[in-house]
């Protein structure tokens, strides 16, 4: 109970007391009725009689396992479960052990508290209130989010009707009952619960959430992807009506930068457009040969202000998620591809940055205004680049880049070419992250992979985001303002030591003792570049190196050699370049007075919350679409289950090898099962399997061609037969560290004696090696 109600003189109450105490109370169990009205013997008897014959005639409802409460009423707190998502995405939740009077509620997040949202199937503990339109939820704590549930498919029979898990790990497949199964069909994607129970054998009972889609539609993957981790999906009723409401900013407070000929360089087929760029030759005598460089980036901040419904949405989504087919994007399309986005000749509001480069590509100073802009050009990078090149380099100026190639882009190339200068002399770590990018025609059906093609017009719009992240890190600083920094750390020296140990393996020297450097590394992926161990190398190097993470304490950036960095160029599709944004407009009392759109004292306090949650949503949708990818890849290769592919061993676990295919860049599994009948063991020093008998190996990086044996498009499971033959026996390796035995067919592994655990860069989860600087969309994930 909240409140407590004037005790009142002793004695049974009648029905209309009764029922008022209840209403002011919330709930009540029947010992703390009887102690409130003071009954004692006889009297609690007559109230356990009246409060059934409230229940009966429909007066009085159960809440909670022992509580009571006036019918259509709910208690100030209490557990339920998230039961229902309407067409919004609006979830609803119900009291846990509640008769069927107690109304569902609107679940209210609480933003501020940084983990995953509550999804369908969560327990959660709330607090109940009446609002306009009903009751509301507001979250306090998550109890047992998806501890509970199973994503899967239907398969039905006249015996039982399954949910069989799309997760190539879980083994969890339910037996629900075919009155839950009528509206459904075989192949259906559904969300299930585990239903708690005594069964401690076979499969367990379920019940069915809600329908995701069906196993046979072109666009499954992403849709698996989106439910199995959770990925917050569209935006309520209240945050479209405030997008709805908004509009462009006029100038006041702003600087007139329309005549400044900045433009955009994006993917092809990007549809919002949150950075633009500009560079002229620095006219100062004292800055002879050189740059000015202006970054504009949408202000967003002018739009999503805090503590509104737009913010609490963009919060709780963090970032947006991108898939093959499609966007779950952070903002809704009215700010993200309207108002926000930088179209080719509409005024729109932007943070801007001026930069100013000396010939050596040192930045020696900058500037932050707050503006409003007016693209000039928007252009592909593939248009950019081939109207850099020319027709004597294959490519040549259209009619969009003709009549700014003297004028805006050839300053825009030899800026970058001397800010290249100041990149080389900091040398960042410069690894290898090959991307593949998947074409679809308008079905949703696969039409091809293929490398992403990496560009020179995209790496210099990565170094102009570049600088300007580091300018806005630099300035908050200076201001004494709070931010949220990008940061990465160096490598651990259990990463150092067990990086040594391979490179031992192929003759390569690394001192254990020495500190990281990124120079160190380079020089390691320079002399192995174009030699039969560059691919191999750099998948270690990257293995080796930490997560990127945001953070309110600055420990710098490892992997681009940067003492303060931060995000600020992409606030469309990230939550913490906006706290960036907001925390610039405080610091430099940017824009006009009352617009309340800077860094509130709020934030500022939950700054290293906002880092831990921004950082969850981050991995969470990297994990999406990493899943989405396998998906949608065994679906392209479904067609060629018997066929050969070259491909390069990218994992050794005791339990088989992960092969990833040139062609198209899926990885998939040989079980050791397939690789013969004797022993492997795992050389964990040395990333092989050995056989015990004959000494022949599985190594790290080799090429090997593979028979694809089967491919799941549900599970985005890849399983290849290996053709190869093994390394023989190598008389002159180091001494091997072995893991754990495996073998051949009916074999199994087992643990052998004196077995060290496994070290080295850990084996791919899901078929797919992990790293620290896995590349996305524009740029990096820097």
């Amino acid at each position: 109970m909240t409140k407590n109600p004037k005790r009142p003189p002793a004695g049974l109450p009648d029905e209309d007391t009764l029922i008022a105490f209840l209403r002011e109370a919330g709930s009540a169990e029947k010992t703390d009725i009887a102690r409130h009205f003071g009954l004692k013997g006889g009297e609690r008897r007559m109230l356990r009689e009246m409060i059934r014959e409230l229940e009966e005639a429909g007066k009085l409802g159960k809440r909670g396992r022992k509580g009571f409460s006036e019918v259509g009423a709910l208690p100030p707190v209490g557990v339920a479960d998230v039961v229902e998502r309407d067409m919004d995405g609006e979830l609803y939740v119900r009291l846990v052990e509640a008769s069927a009077d107690a109304p569902p509620a609107l679940l209210v997040p609480d933003n501020d508290k940084p983990g995953p949202a509550p999804g369908m199937g969560d327990r959660v503990l709330v607090k109940f209130a009446r609002g306009e339109d009903g009751w509301e939820a507001r979250l306090i704590k998550t109890l047992d989010a998806g501890a509970n549930k199973v994503l899967g498919v239907i398969r039905k029979s006249n015996k039982e009707v399954r949910v069989e898990p799309v997760d190539r790990k879980s083994k969890d497949v339910l037996i629900v009952p075919h009155a839950q199964a009528e509206g459904l069909r075989d192949g259906d994607l559904v969300l299930a619960a585990i239903e708690k129970g005594d069964q401690r054998y076979g499969p367990k009972r379920g019940k069915i959430l809600e329908k995701i889609g069906h196993e046979g539609d072109a666009r499954a993957a992403s849709l698996i992807a989106i439910a199995a981790h959770n990925v917050p999906m569209g935006f309520s009723e209240a945050v479209e009506k405030e997008a709805g409401d908004q509009e462009l900013p006029s100038l006041k407070g702003r600087e007139d930068l329309r005549d400044l000929p900045l433009i955009t360089i994006d993917p092809a087929d990007a549809r919002d457009h949150d950075d633009a760029v500009y560079a002229m030759r620095d006219e100062d005598p004292k800055n002879a040969d050189g740059w000015i460089v202006w970054v504009a980036i949408a202000d967003v901040a002018a739009y999503v202000r805090p503590n509104t419904n737009l913010d609490r949405e963009a919060r709780d989504k963090g970032n947006s998620t991108y898939f093959p087919d499609r966007v779950e994007p952070m903002l809704p399309e009215r700010l993200s591809n309207g108002l926000c986005s930088l179209r080719h000749g509409e005024n729109r509001a932007c943070l801007a940055v001026r930069m100013v480069f000396d010939r050596d590509g040192r930045k020696t100073g900058h500037k932050f205004v707050r503006g409003l802009m007016r693209s000039h050009a928007k252009l592909s990078y593939e248009q950019a680049q081939s109207a850099i090149d020319g027709v004597e380099k294959g490519g040549g100026a259209d009619d969009t880049t003709g009549p700014i190639l003297e004028a805006i882009l050839n300053p825009l190339w030899n800026a970058y070419r001397t800010m290249l200068k100041g990149r080389l002399k900091r040398s960042p770590l410069a690894i290898e992250s090959p991307e593949r990018r998947i074409s679809m025609n308008d079905q949703g059906q696969i039409t091809s992979i293929e490398p992403r093609v990496s560009l020179e017009a995209h790496r210099l719009i990565e170094e102009m985001m570049i600088q300007a992240n580091v300018c806005a890190a630099e300035t908050l600083e200076q201001k004494r303002t709070p931010l949220l920094y990008r940061v990465h750390d160096a490598p651990s020296q259990e990463k150092l030591f067990n990086l040594g140990d391979f490179l031992q393996t192929i003759g390569k020297p690394w001192t254990k003792g020495e500190p990281a450097t990124t120079k160190r590394f380079n020089k390691l992926l320079d002399e192995t570049r174009g030699g039969d161990h560059a691919e191999v190398v750099n998948e270690v190097v990257l293995r080796s190196q930490m997560q990127a993470i945001y953070s309110a304490e600055n420990v710098g950036h490892f992997g681009l050699n940067l003492d303060r960095y931060a995000h600020f160029t992409s606030p469309i599709r990230r939550y913490s370049d906006l706290i960036v944004h907001r925390g610039l407009i405080r610091a430099l009392g940017l824009g006009p007075k009352g617009n309340h759109d800077g860094l509130t004292e709020r934030e500022i306090a939950e700054l290293p919350a906002i880092a831990e949650h921004v950082t969850m949503t981050e991995r969470r949708s990297m994990a999406a679409e990493r899943a989405a990818m396998d998906r949608y890849m065994a679906a392209f290769l479904q067609e060629r289950v018997g066929a050969t592919f070259p491909g390069r061993i990218t994992g050794v676990t005791r339990f088989g090898l992960f092969v990833r295919l040139d062609e198209t860049g899926a990885d998939g599994l040989v079980p050791v099962s397939t690789l013969g009948t004797e022993y492997f063991s795992h050389d964990d020093k040395s990333h092989a399997l050995v056989g015990e008998r004959s000494g022949a190996r599985w190594t790290l990086g080799r090429t090997v061609e593979v028979r694809l044996k089967e491919a799941t498009p549900i599970t985005g499971g890849l399983v290849f037969e290996m053709l190869s033959e093994p390394a023989p026996r190598d008389p002159d390796a180091p001494a091997p560290r072995l893991g754990q035995r495996a073998r051949g067919p009916g074999g199994g592994g087992f643990p052998k004696r004196g077995g060290s655990r496994p070290g080295g860069p850990k084996p791919p989860k899901g078929g797919r090696p992990s790293g620290g600087l896995k590349g996305v969309r524009k740029g990096k994930r820097r």
